[in-house]
């Protein structure tokens, strides 16, 4: 399975909400997005807003035009559920949504060479070749290759983008939290 609930610390799961709790002011109504896929976990959709988006797990057994509720496990991960409730809150309220912090702008653009450089590897391409798309060919030819830092930079892309197929990719979806 390429993604899960369960992996993504982000996704709202989405339950019935409690008879006890009124439902005048329910905000599940706005969420009209239909199911991208559904499996056993439930149905998975993409909420769009701007350039971001919240995902969303409906959990099986939920009667279609019921009003939800977010359903939070008590568990490690239980903080990055709530920053995404009050995400999804914040986006069905109209009001500004705080960027998804766990990746920083270097770690994004890391990942992003990641793929790049396996995609490289993977279609025969030499590390050179590799610095050269990701660098520019007039900085790498800037220095002696074999001991350039550049080429120990492409190696390392490659070793974490083997990686990242490895399972890796799941930590991307795991803030990193102190101890």
């Amino acid at each position: 399975m390429f993604w899960s609930a369960e992996a993504d610390t982000s996704a709202v799961l989405l339950t019935q909400s409690p008879i006890m709790l009124p439902t005048a002011g329910n905000l599940s109504s706005e969420l009209r997005e239909p199911a991208a896929r559904s499996d056993d976990q439930g149905a998975h959709s993409l909420l769009a807003f701007g350039n971001q988006s919240i995902r969303l797990v409906q959990l099986p057994g939920v009667t279609p035009g019921t009003p939800l509720a977010a359903l939070v496990p008590l568990d490690g991960d239980g903080h990055d559920r709530i920053a995404a409730i009050d995400r999804l809150l914040r986006a069905l309220q109209g009001r500004a949504v705080p960027d998804d912090r766990r990746l920083t702008p270097q770690q994004k653009r890391r990942h992003r060479r990641m793929l790049q450089a396996i995609d490289g590897s993977m279609t025969g391409a030499s590390y050179r070749v590799i610095a050269d798309v990701l660098f520019g060919p007039d900085r790498v030819a800037a220095e002696p290759w074999k001991t350039s830092a550049l080429r120990a930079s492409v190696i390392g892309l490659v070793k974490g983008g083997h990686a990242m197929m490895a399972g890796g990719y799941r930590q991307l979806l795991r803030h990193r939290h102190k101890q």
